[in-house]
């Protein structure tokens, strides 16, 4: 199956190696850090897989606010914190540059007019 494909709900099933507990943690002014629990089946720690951290904002652009989510490398909560600005950069400049490049894709399309009767072409 492809990425793009979504499987059909008889086929939909949770990955029971792959359990997180979700805690956020907000200051209520600039965003949130998501702090993903690794667990067991049972619900229970699973001390073999690192907790995640993902930093959870809003950008102001022309267009209204965007979400900003970027993963945190990090191995506590207050690592974290200090890493919470560059991640938010850089999610940043990636969404800058994917909307550079869908820019450029379309400044670069070719319009090809179309043939009418005889040949002759139309324009519009």
């Amino acid at each position: 199956m492809s990425a793009n494909e979504r499987p059909s709900p008889d086929e939909l099933k949770v990955d029971k190696a792959n359990l997180y507990r979700e805690e956020n943690y907000t200051d209520l002014r600039v965003g949130s850090i998501r702090r993903l629990i690794p667990v067991k089946p049972d619900g229970s720690p699973d001390p073999d897989r690192k907790a995640i951290f993902v930093a959870q904002t809003n950008a102001m652009t022309q267009a209204g606010l965007v979400p900003l989510d970027a993963r945190i490398e990090a191995s506590s909560l207050e690592e974290a914190i200090e890493k919470f600005p560059e991640a938010v950069r850089a999610a940043m400049a990636r969404l800058v540059e994917t909307v550079r490049e869908i820019q450029r894709q379309e400044a670069s399309r070719i319009i090809v007019p179309k043939a009418g009767p005889g040949g002759k072409i139309q324009l519009g």
